[in-house]
């Protein structure tokens, strides 16, 4: 249960409020790995709100998204009734899908905005935003979906571990700060939030 992973000891819940277009990651820490970097820092840079749920190096405890309700969180329902839209980052991996960024969630027409974005700063991802295209496990189209619940909807997006900085193509990186893709995701995901109408 949601309230019972958020009293668990190292779970850190996350609030930051500043713009109405908001960006999320419940799935944070040694669960779905940098989410919460990339999420945070783009919200950051874009002065948009975020909230994340953290969890320590020692756990791995996957909540479906349609159980992280705000009825178990004060902060969750105050960053849902501050935002308007919101984008909800996530991590997965499949070997056939190495390089595939999956943009689901309800609201099409962020989705949109956001893809177009993602392709100017990531070319060598393919950016998979038809929702048959995308596994239905990763549609991210529940009504109870979090990111849902925001006023006018959001967008769930997936992300592989290569575009997170943590794939082997990266084993060798010596350079100072973050990987460059990384690095044009973020950059990518402020200008989607600070060119919405």
């Amino acid at each position: 249960m949601f309230d019972e992973l958020l009293a668990t000891p190292g779970v850190v819940e996350v609030l930051d409020l500043r713009s109405a277009f908001g960006f999320m990651a419940f799935h944070g820490g040694n669960l779905e790995r940098v989410t919460e970097v990339i999420a945070s820092e783009a919200a950051a840079r874009a002065g948009a709100s975020f909230y994340g749920v953290i969890q320590p190096s020692h756990m791995r405890h996957h909540i479906p998204s349609k159980e992280v309700q705000p009825s178990a969180s004060e902060k969750l329902a105050t960053f849902l009734d501050h935002v308007d839209v919101a984008i909800a980052i996530h991590g997965y991996g499949r070997r056939e899908r190495k390089t595939d960024l999956l943009v689901g969630g309800r609201n099409r027409d962020l989705a949109g905005h956001l893809s177009g974005h993602l392709r100017d700063a990531l070319p060598a991802y393919r950016i998979v935003d038809e929702l048959g295209d995308i596994p239905r496990e990763l549609r991210g189209v529940h009504e109870l979906n979090p990111v849902n619940r925001a006023r006018g909807g959001g967008v769930q997006l997936e992300l592989p571990p290569r575009v997170r900085g943590l794939s082997p193509l990266w084993r060798y990186w010596k350079v100072p700060g973050r990987v460059p893709h990384l690095e044009d995701l973020i950059v990518a995901l402020a200008q989607t939030a600070l060119t919405w109408e």
